[in-house]
């Protein structure tokens, strides 16, 4: 039974990952309803919780059924960063997790997020610092290196180990490759293999198939799996992936009745938290994603992205369910 802290996560947990507009109450909402073991918030800029900035603020809201749940920040000064530790703190997460994986130019290219594997004494001293701040767990996201040339990954493990971090998630990439190429899991093996590691590692990257995590599971040894991307309109993903770890068989996938009662949780759950405008309209991103490879749908994703009030919203996925269903 694998554990962080007090938190108890099952044989092989399987992860939601933290996205920036992806990973709201909401979204975490639906995955957690279809098998999330531990979910994250979207990262939250250090220095706007410090500043008390009302958007980082926001992203600090989490709820009791979302348990076991993390919020992750991200910052370069260690001082901001220690202080955003405290503020989170008395949010009452399970754990706080430090992003140091985040490749975009804007984060990265001033030193937060994955620019800090440039500089691991910094590293290991912000990680420390942390720790010592909060009395929750803490896990640190982080990327394989900067680029393929200067890889230490088990290093950087290491120095997170010796100051306190109490798991790892690794995404198989560079900051160099973003998300582009494959993700390189031997690296993540590499430090499952290291008898000097003792914390749980997860692994993150390109797994979208159930097949695929388990396989993955088996080559690299790897105490659970971080979901991402294959989660944005797929929720679906953590159920299949834990009944072909137990059973060795594929569920079938959802039917459209499904993908249409999940759409309308979402988009409820959006509308209670930030009210019916914005809920509305932050939910427009998800469409495509809930009905991609469903046919005779296109003909209704601009209709769904321009209605402005629930009740059209709902009655247009009724009339997807009648006229659809019917036709496939």
């Amino acid at each position: 039974m694998l554990q962080i802290g007090d938190c108890l996560l099952g044989d092989f947990p399987l992860l939601l990952a933290p996205m920036e507009d992806v990973s709201d109450p909401p979204f975490r909402a639906i995955c957690k309803a279809h098998g999330a073991d531990l979910m994250y918030t979207e990262f939250i800029s250090s220095e706007g919780l410090i500043r008390d900035a009302t958007k980082s603020v926001k992203k600090l809201e989490i709820y009791e059924a979302e348990r076991p749940i993390g919020i992750q920040i991200f910052g370069d000064v260690i001082e901001v960063m220690r202080e955003a530790a405290a503020i989170v703190e008395k949010a009452q997460p399970t754990l706080l997790d430090i992003n140091y994986g985040c490749p975009v130019k804007q984060v990265a290219c001033k030193g937060a997020g994955a620019g800090i594997l440039l500089n691991l004494p910094k590293m290991q001293a912000m990680a420390a610092e942390i720790v010592k701040q909060v009395g929750i767990p803490v896990t640190v996201k982080t990327r394989l290196e900067w680029d393929h040339e200067s890889i230490r990954i088990v290093e950087v493990v290491q120095r997170l180990q010796d100051v306190g971090v109490q798991a790892v998630t690794i995404h198989g990439r560079t900051r160099q490759q973003m998300y582009k190429g494959s993700a390189d899991w031997s690296y993540i093996g590499a430090v499952k293999a290291d008898p000097s590691i003792h914390i749980p590692i997860f692994g993150n990257g390109d797994i979208d198939t159930p097949a695929k995590a388990v396989a993955y599971k088996k080559q690299y040894g790897v105490d659970g799996i971080m979901i991402g991307r294959a989660s944005i309109g797929y929720p679906w993903i953590f159920r299949e992936i834990k009944h072909y770890h137990t059973n060795g068989t594929l569920l079938p996938p959802p039917t459209l009745a499904e993908r249409i009662e999940t759409v309308k949780k979402h988009l409820l759950h959006s509308i209670e938290w930030k009210g019916e405008r914005t809920g509305i309209l932050e939910m427009r991103r998800h469409y495509t994603n809930y009905f991609r490879g469903v046919a005779g749908i296109k003909q209704y994703r601009s209709s769904l992205v321009t209605a402005n009030d629930y009740r059209t919203i709902s009655d247009l996925l009724d009339e997807i369910i009648e006229k659809v269903a019917n036709e496939v």
